[in-house]
């Protein structure tokens, strides 16, 4: 890891924020290994925005209304590091103490050391919880994100959450060609979130994206895990970004019903709308931020 003192940290209109930039999690598809990104240090040598909390606390005394925040969209916000530092917990505090709303990914168990802010943020606005998970069968799931949390382990933690009350959405994306895009993969996945009465599944098809960067790494663990995959990536795809399963329309078509039967939205841009909208659970008036700051 290295120490960097940043200059901003909510993006401009989203107000996403990323802690960290890098991960451990050792995902062999993580898009952020993209080129596109402009990372200039080793994808494992972890960027600390040791500033982070000081900078959201300035975003949010400036901001006029109160909206939702987000984490995790690019770099995970329990990642190791996170143990110790506390940088991840130190922001919670300032969303929850400042009235904000929250959505926070993650694929880390970490975040129940969390769950009294989360709580807290979602006893008078709205937390959502949003777990990534792909891979039903424990073993292969080992493989294809090795250190971090299994699936089974990521579903407890949903239903911790689904006990709370605190809304979540899971993220069944990507779905690797040759590897588990399989119907069984799938309704094993699908009978996860049913249990866990999840609010949303996200997913824009059966498949995964590749390029510069991600590509040569996800082909490098192909050969160490895989052998003989790459060859068919190649084969049937050449370099282009989307790789859908050959599958896809059939396994979209499972997930869509067993969704439809079960009132899980499948719906991307809908749960995206849903995410984004600021609610105001306090009763009366709105509280001004000022009157948050008191408490």
């Amino acid at each position: 890891m290295h120490e960097i003192k940043a200059k901003s940290i909510l993006s401009a209109g989203k107000n996403g924020m990323n802690v960290y930039r890098g991960c451990l999690h050792g995902c062999i598809y993580c898009d952020a290994r993209s080129t596109c990104y402009q990372m200039d240090h080793s994808f494992e040598d972890i960027a600390v925005k040791l500033n982070a909390p000081e900078l959201l606390e300035d975003a949010l005394r400036r901001k006029r209304q109160r909206c939702m925040i987000g984490t995790g969209a690019m770099s995970d916000p329990y990642i190791p590091l996170e143990s110790n530092l506390c940088l991840t917990r130190k922001c919670l505090k300032l969303i929850d103490r400042y009235g904000y709303g929250l959505a926070i990914q993650t694929k880390s168990d970490l975040i129940l050391r969390d769950l009294d802010l989360l709580k807290s943020i979602n006893s008078k606005t709205k937390c959502v919880v949003q777990m990534t998970l792909t891979t039903f069968d424990e073993n292969l799931c080992r493989i294809i994100e090795p250190n971090v949390c299994a699936t089974k382990r990521r579903f407890e933690v949903l239903k911790i959450m689904r006990d709370e009350g605190i809304p979540t959405v899971v993220w069944m994306t990507p779905i690797l060609p040759f590897i588990n895009d399989t119907e069984e993969n799938i309704r094993g996945l699908l009978d996860l979130c049913i249990e866990a009465k999840i609010y949303g599944i996200i997913l824009w098809g059966i498949g995964v994206t590749l390029r510069e960067g991600n590509r040569e790494y996800f082909y490098k663990q192909l050969d160490l895990h895989f052998p003989g995959v790459k060859e068919k990536y190649i084969r049937n795809y050449g370099n282009a970004y989307e790789i859908p399963s050959p599958d896809q329309e059939r396994l979209m078509k499972i997930v869509r019903e067993e969704c439809g039967k079960h009132g899980i939205s499948c719906n991307a841009s809908g749960i995206f709308s849903y995410m984004s909208r600021f609610e105001d659970k306090t009763s009366g008036k709105q509280m001004s931020l000022t009157d948050y700051i008191r408490q």
